[in-house]
């Protein structure tokens, strides 16, 4: 406890520094004022962060959560992942190939382009019930995304049927075999034998849930079909992708689906991550499907209660063009989220990814995350003494491609960087440290820092008492934005 309280403490007062009075420690850059091409590749902000790292815990959890609880093998996974995308594939893409127009844009974005290299406006085609008019898009221009956005997008492909292969291949067996034992009421270990002191959640307190859930669902897309966009069967389409091909042009319908199709899952999944760390603190069931319940009614009414205020409060947030230079609201992954809403809502995957699309040769990307896995396996059985093969695991190598933008390529490097220092060196030559500190730092760290920030927002920031000095600018290369194509004008950047 008293480490816990030091490191705690010692978080939330550093936090003052990235937060407020030093911000320029969130991203450490190496620049050359005049080199557009420099810039690119050392910009922590704009660019690959190649020789960029921060030292601002916030940054470096935010994402990928705590590296000091990842272990080490899905560090160096996507270590490899993160290399191969940021110092092979990318700069190929973009210097070498010019893959999609790459050199018309930034190389990094979280923004949408026209051909000529500037901001799509999606006002110009949509109608006022914020559905896409068709005559308006085929009058305007065609959509184009940075080069590291099309890239993530297409890892995400690769990613999602190699997480299909891979556990077929590599745990099929085991999840069978643990299925069966379950179905045959298989031998209880020991810490089933001592939950069994407690009385179980009944059933139907799931099914209600279940059914009160699917219900209010379908009465909203009812009641508010015109807002939502979104009908009572297309609850049922289990990808982004497949909604925009059955629902185009409907961009908030897509926003909806992915609510219910995506961010639902994620919630199950960490529902039963806590209800195994219950079992196995032996938390009464009837206790923990209560604080669960309790929880999360009371985070969706805090959470949309807060978004509320703050839109009404703060001005022009996530609106960087309308907001002072270096302001923290710019919300970069709400302005992804936006992006999604747009690719695959308001513009459709046909325009974007189907036979006569831009980044078509993405798609291809499905069929390689198939096979890749594949891969692996044989040559894990035909060289079982190498040990190492079976750890080679490409969903997660191809995580180190993963959610960039908003990620920076800087926040993931320095990611790794903390990741190994504790999970392989000090692991390996402090071993009882680590086992006795090591996930009790992670949480003094992110509470520490996490208090912080709701401090200061309440105490500084949202009295718009802010600071202005060369340490409170975020990044000091303003060229690493800038395309590099000839004849492509852009305000604030050279003409080629």
């Amino acid at each position: 406890m008293q480490f816990l309280l030091i490191f705690l403490t010692a978080s939330f007062a550093y936090y003052t520094l990235p937060g407020y009075l030093f911000p320029i420690l969130t991203f450490f850059s190496w620049i050359w004022p005049h080199s557009i091409t420099a810039q690119q590749i050392g910009s922590a902000y704009h660019g690959l962060g190649v020789g960029a790292f921060t030292l601002d815990w916030a940054g470096i959890f935010a994402y990928h959560g705590s590296p000091l609880v990842t272990p080490w093998f899905s560090i160096l996974n996507t270590a490899v992942g993160f290399i191969m995308f940021i110092y092979i594939i990318m700069p190929l893409c973009y210097w070498s190939f010019n893959t999609f127009d790459a050199r018309k844009f930034p190389i990094f974005s979280n923004q949408l382009f026209t051909s000529k290299g500037l901001t799509y406006d999606t006002t110009k085609i949509l109608t006022p019930t914020f559905e896409q008019n068709e005559a308006a898009y085929n009058d305007y221009e065609k959509l184009y995304l940075s080069p590291l956005l099309a890239i993530s997008i297409g890892s995400s492909f690769l990613r999602f049927t190699a997480t299909l292969t891979h556990v077929l291949l590599f745990n099929g067996r085991d999840i069978w075999r643990q299925s069966k034992s379950a179905v045959n009421s298989a031998k209880l270990d020991i810490h089933a034998k001592m939950m069994r002191n407690y009385k179980q959640v009944p059933q139907w307190w799931f099914l209600i849930l279940l059914a009160g859930s699917i219900g209010l669902s379908l009465l909203m897309s009812f009641i508010w079909k015109e807002e939502v966009q979104l009908p009572w069967w297309g609850y049922d389409i289990i990808a982004q992708f497949m909604i925009g091909y059955v629902l185009p042009r409907k961009p908030i319908a897509n926003l909806l689906f992915k609510i219910y199709g995506r961010i639902s899952t994620i919630h199950a999944l960490s529902f039963l991550s806590d209800l195994k760390l219950g079992h196995y603190m032996k938390i009464p069931p009837k206790c923990m499907y209560t604080a669960q319940l309790v929880g999360t009614v009371v985070a969706g009414i805090v959470n949309i209660a807060v978004a509320w205020w703050m839109i009404e409060s703060i001005e022009s947030i996530c609106d960087v063009d309308g907001l002072y230079p270096d302001s923290p609201w710019t919300c970069p992954k709400y302005r992804v989220t936006f992006d999604a809403s747009v690719i695959w809502g308001l513009i459709g995957p046909t325009r974007l990814f189907g036979h006569h699309g831009i980044y078509r040769n993405l798609v291809w990307l499905f069929l390689i995350g198939t096979l890749l896995p594949v891969l692996v396996w044989l040559f894990s059985i035909v060289f079982p003494e190498m040990k190492w093969i079976p750890l080679i695991n490409i969903p997660v190598i191809s995580y180190g491609f993963a959610g960039m933008p908003p990620t920076t390529p800087s926040n993931i490097a320095s990611w790794l960087i903390t990741g190994t220092i504790f999970n392989y060196f000090v692991f390996r030559y402090w071993k009882q440290w680590w086992q006795k500190y090591n996930y009790v730092l992670s949480a003094a760290l992110d509470a520490g820092t996490t208090f912080m920030g709701v401090l200061l927002f309440f105490a500084l920031q949202n009295e718009n008492r802010n600071l202005k000095w060369w340490g409170t600018e975020i990044d000091h290369c303003p060229l690493a934005s800038c395309p590099i194509e000839p004849g492509i004008v852009v305000k604030g950047c050279p003409v080629f």
